[in-house]
């Protein structure tokens, strides 16, 4: 039976992809960063790890352990990752540091973990999960934007450095999905950004608070996290994945504009998103 380790289950994508892999005949190993979640998914059936990415040994442990029960992990799905809104001049380095160490270091520090397992036994997929905002940039998500495109230098240069051997890298980037994403947002904006002395206060007050508090999404293109699970069951189904899958037409329709656009006109339609 094919396996897979995935970050980030707690809720989401990372539960719904866990939940469709396994009604389809896939062994899923879903892990979270709280006990609590590690519960609700072994209620789910799950053999479930607690999984903080930022911290190594869990890491290495988890492994481990998979290793023990199946002689082999064929995928890993690093999913784990949160965003952090504001604009740029508002986000301490501090903050930006920790936006890197959960979306892009603990995913490098889990590749470079699983990457001699499959190495050992000749195969493997490394799936990595980016975002249409790994291809554009939208302001006050400057902090996440950074890390994203970050992934995807890290992806594209692993593939290329992994081209003669059968693991294979593949990077998704996913459109506005519905998720708690968001809510988890709005903890880190109020956490982290000085909104009453930003120069940006009233776009904060009258634009973001606004988006990210409205219990309604309205985001154009938005789909279900069933979107994202279906293409993780795709590549678990294909010899030969794909390097890139979009997720959304967002996705498919600003990635067009990145490759055929001026920058200069390409900065004025993201202004106006």
């Amino acid at each position: 039976m094919r396996n897979i380790l995935i970050t980030g289950c707690s809720s989401g994508i990372g539960l719904e992809t866990a939940k469709t892999l396994k009604k389809n005949g896939i062994k899923v190993y879903p892990s979270a960063r709280k006990e609590k979640d590690v519960k609700m998914l072994q209620s789910l059936g799950f053999e479930a790890f607690l999984i903080d990415v930022t911290k190594p040994e869990q890491i290495k442990t988890t492994l481990e352990k998979i290793i023990k029960n199946d002689a082999k992990i064929d995928a890993v799905f690093n999913n784990a990752g949160f965003g952090q809104p504001g604009a740029l001049e508002d986000i301490k380095t501090e903050v930006l540091r920790e936006q890197f160490e959960t979306n892009v270091f603990s995913l490098h520090e889990l590749t470079r973990q699983v990457l001699p397992y499959m190495r050992e036994q000749g195969y493997g997929k490394i799936i990595q999960h980016s975002s249409v905002l790994g291809l554009i940039s939208l302001r006050f998500r400057g902090s996440y934007n950074a890390s994203k495109y970050a992934i995807e230098g890290l992806a594209d240069t692993l593939r290329l450095e992994l081209s003669n051997t059968k693991i294979f890298v593949s990077t998704i980037n996913t459109g506005p999905v519905t998720s708690k994403f968001r809510d988890n947002a709005v903890k880190k904006f109020n956490q982290n950004v000085d909104q009453e002395n930003s120069a940006f206060k009233k776009e904060y007050d009258t634009q973001l608070n606004t988006r990210l508090n409205d219990e309604k999404d309205n985001t154009p293109f938005n789909l279900p996290a069933s979107s994202v699970a279906n293409i993780i069951l795709k590549i678990m189904n294909t010899d030969k994945p794909k390097p890139r899958y979009y997720v959304t037409k967002a996705t498919y329709i600003l990635g067009f504009f990145k490759r055929v656009l001026s920058t200069s006109i390409l900065d004025k339609i993201l202004q106006k998103i």
